[in-house]
């Protein structure tokens, strides 16, 4: 099953996403595509690990979201987003955080007979996923 949602100025990608899923009790969903524009985002960067703390980098600008991927269920979400600034540089990352500027034109998908779980994986140091099969 396919969902449909706009956020509009101000609202908070991450917030809304995971509100969606729970309020739609949606167990395993997924970002199938994405489109809008950001005024600000906070982004955990590529240099975390078990032994390392995670680097945080928040931006306070305007970018167009050029691609949102990941899965979301009621347990958590992990989502990477990637932007563009206004001289067409890219930036991305782990979705901490992010507020919409114009829009957010958001597709999630619904993956049938499973459950997206988030158990603490002593090797990563997070919080990772694991799908169970449902019984429906």
């Amino acid at each position: 099953m396919m969902h449909a949602l706009r956020l509009h100025p101000g609202d908070e990608l991450m917030g809304s996403l995971k509100q969606y899923c729970s309020d739609n009790k949606l167990a395993a969903a997924y970002i199938a595509t994405c489109v809008g524009s950001l005024k600000a985002a906070t982004l955990r960067l590529a240099n975390a690990d078990r032994d390392r703390p995670n680097e945080i980098k928040t931006y306070d600008q305007r970018f167009e979201i050029v691609s949102v991927v990941g899965t979301i269920s009621c347990e958590g979400a992990h989502i990477h987003l990637g932007l563009a600034d206004a001289t067409g540089a890219s930036i991305g990352g782990h979705l901490i955080s992010a507020t919409v500027f114009t829009t957010a034109e958001i597709v999630l998908g619904e993956v049938p007979c499973i459950t997206f779980d988030r158990q603490f994986d002593d090797a990563t140091g997070f919080k990772e996923l694991v799908v169970v099969r449902r019984q429906d």
